[in-house]
């Protein structure tokens, strides 16, 4: 199971907007990569085909795509956003890290 805050969806929603990409055929895709200073980096990105290996998710208002290889790395995430003073942008909260860098960008298990 995937959790996406509201203020996070509300976010995304946006940007897909700004980009020319309707909520109806695209998708929301969620990854992990090895790049970042504790190992594995998150990244966010849209996409308007869905692949067979794929996980699929429907969340309220925005449709959420993850490949097989990152779906064990993000199971149960919780993705948020933060515009606040202390740092502005999506970040994740992962029950499966052990190690987060200081930026947040990047995690070990």
């Amino acid at each position: 199971m995937i959790f996406i805050s509201e203020k996070a969806e509300n976010k995304l929603l946006s940007l897909m907007k700004k980009e020319g990409l309707s909520k109806d055929v695209s998708f929301v895709r969620l990854g992990v990569k090895n790049e970042g200073c504790s190992g594995l980096s998150y990244e966010i990105t849209f996409d308007k085909q869905k692949r067979k290996e794929d996980k699929f998710f429907q969340k309220e208002k925005i449709k959420i795509l993850i490949d097989e290889n990152s779906f064990m790395y993000l199971e149960g995430i919780t993705l948020e956003y933060s515009d606040g003073l202390n740092g502005k942008g999506f970040y994740f909260k992962n029950p499966n890290a052990k190690h987060t860098c200081g930026c947040g960008k990047s995690f070990s298990l």
